[in-house]
């Protein structure tokens, strides 16, 4: 089982990070992908009226990126109701101090505001263990740097367990390889820092965005040698351009090649590979995506009634 949030247009972090992989996993896997709104709602409650349109545009994205809705299970969240009773349940069990102590908690109110520190953000990581916990999910994709949530939600597990007898499937983190797939202004990819190069962006608007991206401070003039190491256009030709690695660091140290040019390389590369992505997403018809989220909607839920049941029957109520 996994998920993103509907914050707008899926961006390359979320389809070289996420999206793809989902796609290789769930020819091995049964496979529940969840288009999460409500956990949209913990750092962009003022900008409810975005969330619509951003699930619309995430499940193009996500089908876009080679998913089989006849493999896979898409839905989204809310429209599970199931999973927000479950939170409320397993909250009355759960030690604030576990969530506080949550890695990404200081982090994300450090990077975004103090104004995101609600009872709800609090307790998000709670709403992803139910996430995973209410369809029975045994394994959850996830980078080393994202054990620690998946280990929490195993320690919910297991105190559930233990304080009302085996009920809970107790989730696998597993361990996958995820690119660095860098920003606009070198920070890591992301929606929230306006540093993002979407899927759907058309080649003129990916070529402009690349040609924008900030390189090394010290390689001023074209022949000036650089620090690929320090530059995020070099960490996007990783994600793209791979065999191109080698010499593009060479010529870059030695200074035969310019930002320019690389930057100009890299762009050509990543259109090339997300032609396909997109061609797919400009043929998607939008009456179908509706119809997948409602199919799949359905289908999670039959699992999702038969978990909440068993929770509510271990509680006595």
């Amino acid at each position: 089982m996994s998920g993103v949030r509907p914050t707008g247009r899926a961006h390359l972090g979320n389809y070289f990070g996420a999206f793809s992989n989902w796609v290789a996993l769930s020819r091995e896997y049964e496979t529940y992908l969840e288009i999460a709104d409500y956990h949209a709602l913990t750092t962009a409650f003022e900008r409810t009226g975005d969330i619509a349109p951003g699930i619309h545009d995430v499940a193009l994205d996500i089908l876009a990126s080679g998913i089989d809705p006849e493999r896979c299970v898409l839905y989204v969240q809310s429209a599970l109701p199931e999973i927000a009773e479950m939170h409320l349940l397993l909250s009355m069990i759960v030690p604030v101090a576990w969530l506080q102590r949550t890695p990404t908690f200081k982090d994300q109110i450090a990077a975004l505001g103090g104004e995101i520190a609600t009872y709800g953000f609090l307790g998000y990581p709670l709403m992803q263990l139910v996430d995973i916990a209410i369809v029975r999910a045994t394994a959850v994709p996830v980078g080393r740097d994202q054990l620690s949530h998946i280990e929490l939600g195993r320690e919910i597990v297991r105190r559930f367990n233990h304080l009302f007898g085996p009920t809970l499937v107790e989730p696998e983190a597993l361990l996958s390889a995820f690119p660095d797939v860098p920003g606009t202004d070198g920070r890591k990819m992301s929606k929230s820092y306006g540093n993002a190069i979407d899927i759907a962006d058309d080649d003129a608007v990916t070529t402009k965005k690349i040609r924008s991206m900030l390189t090394d401070p010290q390689k001023i003039r074209r022949h000036d040698p650089g620090n690929p190491d320090i530059c995020p256009v070099f960490k996007l030709h990783h994600v793209v351009n791979a065999e191109r690695v080698p010499v593009i660091r060479e010529e870059c140290s030695t200074g035969a090649l310019g930002c320019v040019d690389c930057k100009s390389e890299c762009a050509e590369r990543l259109n090339a590979v997300m032609k396909p992505v997109r061609d797919r997403r400009a043929s998607i018809d939008p009456a179908g995506v509706a119809r997948v989220l409602r199919d799949g909607a359905e289908r999670a839920r039959s699992v999702a009634r038969s978990t909440l049941a068993d929770v509510k029957a271990a509680i006595s109520i």
